[in-house]
């Protein structure tokens, strides 16, 4: 294993599968299978998990939600994820912890760094949800963020395409894959990776990311392994 502290983010919409919402059992199982792959290779794992597939706090802005009151929405539906992610893991018999950016000591512990960092140590699978528990961020941002505070090695961001393209691989068949790419390629032909604060964070920090297709069974591990798998940036 070339690495041995990662994080995963994960879509909302990536568990939502071919519905247009909700929560689809099979992608659910899926994802905790290829999650368990690497955790059976002794890899310290932490996810990051949208809320697409229930609510975006940004489209809210649109009818008569208030922005924040929307955030605040996309931020429990990442809880709601991050509690069937926990679930689906621990059927796996995979220790896990489900930290949150907001208080809901009912349902998840909140987040500390050092309980983090000393989770992950002791092998258990922690998620974080509630993103950075303010409005006006994403959950990109939140992923990154914590990569950073955990000192994970790279960030691993799971998409439906194979990694970082010259323009869209779903409408131009054209489009140039790239394999590795630096930081300042992304910025000079404005490629979208993620959000901008998230990404300006990652070349600030200098965090690596690969992103990857994570609906191909097995390329996690092989990513993981460091086959060339996705597109990864660097500095």
């Amino acid at each position: 294993m070339i690495y041995r502290r990662v994080l995963l983010k994960l879509s909302g919409e990536s568990l939502a599968g071919k519905k247009d919402f909700g929560i689809s059992n099979d992608k659910l199982s899926d994802y905790a299978y290829e999650i368990k792959s690497i955790v059976d290779q002794k890899v310290e794992v932490a996810l990051v998990v949208g809320g697409g597939n229930i609510f975006r706090g940004i489209d809210a802005v649109k009818d008569v939600v208030d922005r924040v009151q929307g955030d605040h929405m996309g931020m429990l539906a990442t809880v709601i994820n991050g509690l069937a992610l926990q679930s689906a893991l621990e059927k796996l018999n995979i220790q896990t912890r489900l930290m949150s950016a907001v208080k809901i000591d009912e349902i998840a512990e909140p987040f500390i760094r050092r309980r983090a960092v000393r989770h992950l140590e002791k092998g258990r699978v922690v998620i974080f949800v509630a993103g950075t528990g303010r409005p006006y961020f994403t959950t990109d941002t939140a992923a990154v963020l914590r990569a950073v505070e955990i000192k994970a090695d790279i960030i691993i961001k799971g998409t439906r395409v194979d990694g970082v393209f010259s323009s869209d691989p779903e409408i131009n068949k054209d489009a140039k894959k790239f394999e590795k790419i630096s930081f300042d390629e992304i910025y000079k032909h404005k490629l979208s990776v993620m959000d901008m604060t998230a990404f300006t964070l990652c070349k600030e920090n200098n965090l690596p990311i690969s992103i990857f297709n994570v609906n191909k069974a097995g390329n996690l591990l092989k990513l993981i392994q460091g086959d060339n798998i996705g597109t990864k940036v660097y500095m």
